[in-house]
């Protein structure tokens, strides 16, 4: 008998699978030294039966990246909804930490493994669509606090403000998921340090209400 047609839903939940395992060999072999062969094998799949779901190894790794970014931007959603400007900024930080630590192999594979850099041409994600773009959502949040007249005057580039927020987040979320159990590092709680760490980015942030 010729072999069962997999459902859609089939289809999705072995596409998935196939995903999940390579995100574990990408971020714990490394790109390079992964390959479809050793995916198919941790997922019980034959190679052939790989590029069934996946031409080759660079649509694989797209679409692994692609999947996380869009489950970032998802989780970031909500915070989109806040009226206040500097209230939506805060909780985005906050929902990006949660993200981060709730999720932390996601987290390595889009921001601590090393991969080919994303080209929009090739990208599932529409560049610029908050509905999937992470990147963007945190641009218009930003943007939004700024042209309010949240930050200093001095500071004129939201896109500036946007990326070295960013590296700060990145800092406190890559250290807890790298070294959180380092017993070299006698640790502060981490919901102190992530209180600390948002407060000093606004200290040099926020203009001074007495200069109003």
């Amino acid at each position: 008998m010729p072999p069962r047609v997999k459902t859609d839903a089939e289809k999705h939940a072995v596409r998935s699978s196939i995903m999940d395992a390579a995100r574990e060999l990408f971020i714990h072999q490394g790109v390079e030294a992964v390959t479809m062969r050793a995916v198919a094998q941790r997922v019980g799949y034959s190679a052939t039966s790989l590029y069934l779901y996946f031409s080759d190894k660079e649509q694989l790794l797209r679409a692994v990246v692609d999947a996380d970014v869009i489950k970032l931007a998802q989780a970031l959603k909500s915070t989109l909804e806040i009226s206040d400007p500097l209230q939506r900024f805060l909780q985005f930080g906050q929902h990006y930490v949660q993200f981060a630590l709730t999720n932390p192999n996601h987290y390595r594979m889009m921001f601590m493994t090393q991969h080919p850099s994303c080209d929009p041409a090739f990208s599932s994600i529409e560049q610029n669509n908050p509905e999937q773009d992470a990147y963007a959502q945190l641009i218009g949040v930003v943007t939004s606090a700024w042209h309010a007249g949240v930050f200093r005057p001095t500071l004129n580039d939201p896109v500036l403000i946007a990326q070295t927020v960013w590296a700060a987040m990145h800092g406190l979320c890559a250290l807890q998921i790298n070294l959180a159990d380092d017993a070299w590092i006698n640790w502060r709680p981490l919901d102190t340090r992530a209180q600390a760490m948002m407060e000093m980015c606004l200290h040099g942030l926020m203009k001074d209400p007495s200069h109003e």
